[in-house]
């Protein structure tokens, strides 16, 4: 029998909204305060957000170039920039499914390249934080491009796996997976049967995703403010059992992002004024 997760993937809904409408304003202060060239170049961060998003963001400048902040920022665009770099690579061995796990208000799908057109894009969320990115796409006059679905998929009911046969997803090919800000809001029983849904993909799959550190005595401030929002952090791991446990599902490869490659790829030809990530906590896991 399948197991079926404790909890969503995605959290409770309207906290989960709060956390990725926040991250979004942390993808749209990118685009306006942070020197060129972009880590993520997102054209749809500020207008799908509304009207007075520019405002808001310039006249709390002071407040997005904190430390704290600056850390967080870019550690959300990072870890975009990285599953898009590495969605491309896939794209030219062949993938053709994309899904997006917890998917918030991610705008991949809203700003695709060329080379994604062919993707079959699965956004999987809750239906409340669902529709309420869908009222922001309507309110910015933004077009959901064809090959884009929205799968509602209520994990207290049935396994990720149902869900996405329920949405047509094809469990016959290769398909790449993002599970991005996701996996610490979870107990390991609810990462155990994401991860064995996932590796009921055929060899070729791919699913990049973050995890959080142990945070010692003390919760950093990023713990402390999702812990203040109603949804704490409930898993931790050290890159070498998030690996152990990886390869346990079933997956041939793991790939981490260290700060030193993260330095190398994406810091190093750009001005200094975002910190270079400290921990490695991304990467990519290959079926």
């Amino acid at each position: 029998s399948r197991a079926r997760p404790a909890r969503s993937t995605q959290g409770s809904s309207s906290a989960a909204s709060d956390v990725y409408k926040r991250q979004a304003y942390m993808r749209a202060a990118h685009q306006l305060l942070d020197a060129k060239p972009l880590i993520l170049d997102d054209p749809v961060a500020l207008p799908i957000l509304g009207h007075d998003a520019e405002k808001n963001i310039r006249d709390t400048a002071t407040h997005y170039q904190a430390p704290e902040v600056l850390a967080l920022r870019t550690r959300i665009v990072l870890r975009s920039r990285f599953t898009e770099d590495r969605l491309a690579a896939a794209v030219t061995h062949g993938i053709k499914q994309y899904i997006i796990l917890g998917a918030g208000f991610d705008t991949f799908s809203l700003r695709q390249p060329l080379w994604a057109g062919e993707l079959k894009i699965v956004e999987v969320d809750h239906v409340g934080t669902q529709s309420l990115k869908r009222s922001y796409i309507d309110n910015a006059g933004l077009v959901v491009p064809q090959n884009v679905v929205f799968a509602d998929i209520n994990f207290e009911h049935e396994s990720l796996h149902d869900g996405l046969l329920r949405y047509n997803v094809s469990l016959e090919k290769p398909t790449f997976f993002s599970w991005l800000g996701v996996m610490m809001y979870l107990k390991e029983e609810a990462i155990d049967a994401v991860l064995h849904s996932v590796t009921m993909f055929p060899a070729g799959s791919e699913m990049v995703l973050t995890f959080v550190r142990p945070q010692g005595n003390a919760p950093s401030i990023i713990a402390q403010s999702v812990i203040n929002l109603g949804e704490p952090w409930l898993s931790y791991f050290e890159p070498e059992e998030i690996e152990k446990k990886l390869r346990d599902a079933g997956f041939s490869r793991v790939e981490f992002l260290t700060p030193e490659e993260a330095e190398t790829r994406y810091f190093r030809s750009r001005p200094a004024d975002l910190p270079v990530p400290l921990q490695t906590n991304i990467l990519s896991a290959i079926r």
